[in-house]
């Protein structure tokens, strides 16, 4: 008997590959490939000035080299999870939180210090920051309790998700690491009132977080620096920032050209923290535009395919993933333009950084596949469901 021939990626093709082509939003993935793209072009410029501040480095693109193994994996991570379902995307959010937790844990034991912080864990050449893939797994997980908890069957799911919560954020700030304290502090917030709580109770939560971050003032000398810096650029040592935003200016519209910034000479940690302003030196307003427009087409695209979900946690977990994308962008570009006071977050899927890289890859995957098209998952017509009555979510 004669088989018809099917070409490979046409809709009639069942394969796990042409269904995954057919059904994963594919703008989405380009934007992302786009942007680590971009980061593989700036660490070929970044990378031999960030050589010459490490003596026990001789290849000027050793950082490069590195960089494009790290963009493999993550795109390789990002790729597998897309093909997930959402109860596969649960499950893996489920054991990537706990395990980020354990090793949060014995940080402060075998943990790595750099620059007064405990945040990574050495792996033979490597080092993992387990805090990169905390965040995503814990807005899956809160976003999966919550939903539990609208069902009215008796499960805890908000007091587990902010279980949950209050261990991640606690293991943070042991470490310290602020920057990621507030982002996933916002970010849970979100998810939270997406889930459908009352306005009282978000502006009861608003006010635990604004005393929360007045009591970080006191707390931790670097806090209060930082902010002295901002707030007093005269009269404190703002060398990293000043530098950062010379080479910003220096690069006009089009940039110095490829190779020819000047400024990342003096930018530290100018290949990871301070990558944008390296891209605006050489390629001038131009590229920053353009990576400002690819994040602003993720976190845009990818909110509306999320609200017009079905389920309460697809929905409200897809929409939290691209907002942490977002939200991580938007505090590394302010920093590099001065706008608030420095933190070491990196740039998604463009800073160097293979914990960054790969956990950036599973948010993005995470946040494909429950988007994907799926019977059921979409209403007919504009698709969005009733918003959940106010007090829904709370016993």
């Amino acid at each position: 008997m004669t088989q018809t021939y099917v070409p490979p990626f046409s809709r009639s093709d069942q394969s796990l590959l042409a269904r995954w082509f057919w059904t994963v939003d594919r703008g989405l993935v380009i934007a992302a490939m786009v942007l680590m793209g971009i980061g593989v072009a700036l660490s070929f410029a970044s990378s031999p000035a960030a050589i010459l501040a490490d003596e026990g480095l001789s290849n000027p693109f050793h950082y490069s080299i590195r960089m494009i193994a790290f963009v493999a994996a993550g795109v390789g991570v990002m790729l597998g999870a897309s093909l997930l379902s959402p109860r596969g995307v649960r499950r893996v959010a489920a054991f990537a939180l706990v395990g980020a937790l354990l090793v949060m844990a014995v940080l402060p034991i075998l943990g790595n210090e750099a620059k007064g912080a405990t945040r990574w864990i050495l792996i033979g050449p490597f080092s993992l920051q387990p805090s990169e893939f905390a965040k995503p797994a814990l807005i899956v997980l809160a976003a999966w309790m919550f939903a539990e908890g609208q069902k009215g069957q008796g499960v805890p799911g908000v007091s587990i998700a902010f279980a949950f919560y209050a261990v991640t954020v606690g293991l943070l700030l042991i470490q310290p690491d602020i920057g990621q304290t507030l982002l996933i502090t916002t970010t849970f917030m979100a998810v939270f009132f997406m889930a459908g709580v009352p306005l009282k109770w978000m502006a009861v939560l608003g006010g635990l977080v604004m005393s929360g971050i007045f009591s970080l003032y006191f707390l931790f000398d670097h806090v209060r620096e930082r902010v002295a810096k901002f707030l007093a650029p005269g009269q404190e040592d703002t060398h990293q920032i000043d530098r950062a935003s010379e080479a910003i200016r220096a690069g006009g519209l089009f940039g110095r050209g490829v190779g020819e910034g000047v400024m990342k000479r003096h930018v530290p940690d100018l290949h990871t923290d301070f990558i944008y302003s390296v891209g605006a030196e050489e390629f001038g307003l131009i590229l920053s535009l353009v990576i400002i427009s690819l994040y602003a087409f993720i976190v845009l695209r990818g909110l509306s395919r999320a609200m017009r979900l079905n389920d309460p946690f697809e929905q409200t977990a897809a929409a939290g993933l691209f907002m942490l994308i977002g939200l991580q962008a938007a505090i590394n570009m302010a920093v590099n333009l001065n706008l608030i006071p420095t933190k070491g977050m990196t740039l998604p899927f463009i800073s160097y950084g293979g914990s960054s890289m790969v956990a950036m890859g599973l948010t993005m995957g995470l946040a494909l596949a429950l988007t994907r098209r799926r019977a059921g998952a979409y209403e007919p017509g504009t698709g969005r469901r009733p918003a959940p009555k106010l007090g829904r979510i709370l016993p």
